[in-house]
């Protein structure tokens, strides 16, 4: 199958085509179980993209959305990269492999030197294939 990456976050929302692709990325979150909430709609997802420092979708000949991943930034030294996700039934196909390569690419043509992520247990693994080491820090968060 032939599919190709592109980088909507520099790209106009509201086109026929493209908020196809944006129902099919909300689709993708909710498969991740990341979105649940009636705000995790494609205004939210719009703002998202707008305020990620860039925002890889893979797409399919045929505009089938395979797989997404983002990165955020200060756009000077530090960037995290989050919401990498594969369609189940496109996994294990490099595309996960491919957006990640293209995330840090783009950051590091970007002039950023800190690229950083928080991995779930299951994809510790693929992560580290790719050169990323743990750190000796504890991830906190606000409730």
């Amino acid at each position: 199958m032939k599919w190709h990456l592109i980088d909507i976050s520099n790209e106009a929302c509201h086109t026929e085509s493209n908020e196809r692709i944006l129902d099919q990325i909300i689709q993708l979150y909710r498969a991740e179980n990341w979105w649940k909430e009636p705000q995790d709609n494609r205004d939210s997802l719009i703002r998202l993209i707008a305020n990620s420092h860039v925002f890889a979708v893979a797409l399919s000949e045929n505009q089938q959305v395979l797989g997404m991943g983002r990165a955020i930034s200060d756009r000077t030294s530090d960037a995290y990269i989050q919401d990498v996700a594969v369609d189940a039934a496109y996994r294990k196909c490099g595309i996960g492999n491919t957006i990640v390569s293209f995330l840090i690419d783009t950051l590091r043509q970007s002039g950023i030197s800190w690229i950083g992520l928080i991995s779930q247990n299951h994809t510790y693994s693929f992560y580290r294939k790719l050169g990323f080491n743990p750190m000796k820090a504890v991830a906190m968060i606000l409730p």
